[in-house]
């Protein structure tokens, strides 16, 4: 499957928006410069394209096997797996004092997502063992370190998180798993674990599973989970491994997409042997977990991001490839001839809107994980304030850009015509593959809940109200610009909507549950306004830059035939003038939908808590 994506917004917004510079004067990232950023950058897409793509079709067509227990994986698949092992590209992001790379965040953000839009069956896996990696290199005893650390950074073992059971979905609380402490220190661990991602394969020669289970006598709920590190195949002290650990693939799912990616029930101690290491405290797993679940909250948005992308991308060329019917300039001209659809409005409509959502959810990933850095290399209140907008960021990157993604692959789809249903072309399975993204590591309805619930409260509501605050910035930055005058006091309007639910609701005698009822338009509402103030912000850089270039060439904007002949023969002028149209186009066609959500909040409407459903 043929993919691309458009670097030079990726390095625009890495380099020309976002302040990536700032944090590599930090000692943690003090070996890396923006020239050997870019090409770490190259690097991955090459990947990406020649290795990554190639072998997503065989994941998606032949998919994986069960039998007897065993996994089988794509035959492509472990080739690939091993050359991103090879690059270092497992540990990435990892400090460089734990073998990895020493990545900023930011920048592992962009990677991922080319290996996310190239084939997100495998990243899958790639991304589980980096977070089960960086789990117990933050949390574990220089025991666990030692036995465990180096062979997932490497990607010589492969992880996994288990926390569904088949009573205990997103209320996680209610996991039944055990784990009873034995004489030497470790524990027995025993019950099962369903739609675990990765859970099985022939990838790797182990798999180490990080585990919630529940002690003897421990509280009711997800106070009283405790994590565990259970291997699939138990690890000798020399590091070596021993015999296999009581751990049993049962099952994989059938599913509507990401077929190249193994998703496992597994029984764990079905002949009471399977032993396990307590990472961090009894009772304290949950607070571990969210560790990593909250870094796979961002990579699943991610991958609806990506997906649209690569959609996007896919769609594109297509629709400058195709021809089909007469010019709208001559319509009703029968002899005409047929021209490639990318000239037909209603197209240029479909592929800008998927221009404009693609770009703002990786404004939007990408902002995020430069939080992360800025908060990585702070202190104090400095670093209290960036990890606040990483959380209240969190749910709002799964969620909003998750929903998003399976909405720019529609639009794509749509592009493609007939052709677009069918395994011909690539983007039907974009649509298959996204899906997953709205519903795992928490719905997309438990994401929003998290946000009104508990996001909007922290520091007191400061930290929402700093980076809504930015988006007023954006407001008061581009209001005097005749072109960007209109989409700016769109943007101003958006906020003042949000502003009067926040006031209104809390208010209401049916206050609480009108906010649960609404959560979800909340966060879409949310998400919106941010996104269409990463877009005018991005268009007032290239604003500036567009009118340097048009200045040294000595072209003017008011001939208009001389400056579309002058775009149409500078690619650096065209990418600019891109990044204007696409936020305007964004502030038009996704802000109004801001008041219009607003208005159906405020109305009260409760009709299917009383409907007999």
């Amino acid at each position: 499957m043929p993919y691309d994506v458009d670097m030079r917004d990726v390095k625009f917004q890495l380099f020309e928006w976002l302040p990536t510079a700032k944090i590599l004067e930090a000692p943690r990232y003090a070996d890396w410069d923006r020239d050997n950023l870019e090409m770490v950058l190259d690097e991955g897409l090459k990947i990406a394209k020649e290795q990554m793509a190639p072998s997503n079709i065989e994941g998606d067509r032949i998919g994986v096997h069960w039998k007897d227990g065993v996994v089988t994986m794509p035959p492509s698949f472990k080739s690939v797996y091993d050359t991103i092992c090879e690059g270092g590209w497992m540990g990435m992001v990892i400090p460089a004092s734990s073998g990895g790379m020493g990545l900023p965040e930011v920048i592992g953000t962009a990677v991922t997502e080319f290996f996310s839009g190239s084939n997100v069956s495998l990243c899958l896996t790639v991304m589980l063992t980096r977070g089960a990696g960086m789990m117990i290199d933050n949390f574990g005893t220089d025991h666990e370190k030692n036995l465990y650390c180096a062979k997932l950074i490497s990607g010589e073992w492969a992880g996994t998180m288990c926390l569904t059971e088949p009573q205990a979905g997103s209320d996680v609380g209610a996991a039944k798993t055990k784990a009873v402490k034995q004489d030497d220190g470790t524990y027995l661990i025993s019950g099962e674990k369903i739609f675990i991602t990765s859970g099985d394969h022939d990838l790797t020669d182990n798999i180490v599973h990080l585990v919630l289970a529940r002690t003897p006598d421990a509280a009711p709920g997800t106070k009283g989970l405790s994590l565990f590190i259970v291997p699939k195949v138990w690890v000798n002290e020399d590091g070596s491994l021993g015999e296999p650990n009581d751990v049993y693939c049962s099952n994989i799912e059938k599913k509507m997409g990401i077929h190249g990616s193994p998703t496992c029930s597994l029984v764990f101690g079905g002949n009471g042997k399977c032993r396990g290491y307590l990472l961090g405290k009894e009772q304290g797993g949950m607070k571990l977990m969210f560790f990593m679940m909250n870094g796979a909250r961002i990579e699943v948005g991610l991958q609806g991001s990506a997906a649209a992308a690569g959609a996007y991308q896919a769609a594109l060329t297509y629709a400058k490839e195709r021809l089909q019917s007469r010019s709208w300039k001559e319509w009703e001209n029968p002899a005409a001839p047929q021209v490639p659809i990318v000239e037909h409005p209603d197209v240029r409509r479909l592929l800008l809107s998927s221009k404009a959502y693609s770009e703002a959810m990786r404004a939007l990933l990408y902002q995020t994980s430069l939080y992360e850095d800025l908060a990585r290399i702070s202190e104090g209140e400095e670093h209290e304030r960036y990890h606040s907008y990483v959380e209240v960021l969190t749910p709002i990157c799964k969620a909003w850009a998750s929903d998003w993604g399976v909405q720019v692959a529609l639009w794509c789809m749509q592009v493609y015509g007939g052709y677009g249903y069918t395994h011909e072309f690539p983007v039907e399975q974009y649509v298959r593959d996204a899906e997953i993204a709205t519903i795992y590591e928490g719905t997309n309805g438990i994401q929003a809940l998290d946000f009104v619930g508990r996001k909007l409260r922290l520091r007191n509501g400061e930290a929402v109200r700093e980076l809504l605050g930015m988006a007023e910035k954006t407001f008061n930055a581009l209001k005097g610009d005749n072109e960007m005058m209109e989409p700016a006091w769109m943007l101003a309007a958006a906020l003042k909507q949000i502003e009067s639910i926040a006031k209104d609701l809390p208010k209401r005698p049916d206050g609480l549950l009108v906010t649960m009822y609404n959560a979800v338009p909340i966060l879409d509402m949310v998400g919106t306004v941010l996104a269409a103030h990463f877009l005018l912000d991005q268009a007032r850089i290239a604003k500036a830059k567009l009118g340097e270039i048009l200045a040294a060439a000595g072209v003017g904007t008011a001939d208009k035939k001389a400056y579309k002949e002058f775009l149409a023969n500078n690619p650096e002028a065209a990418f600019y003038h891109n990044k204007v149209q696409t936020a305007i186009h964004f502030a038009y066609r996704a802000l109004p939908q801001v008041s219009a959500r607003a208005a159906a909040v405020r109305s009260g409407e409760k009709s299917a808590i009383y409907a007999v459903l």
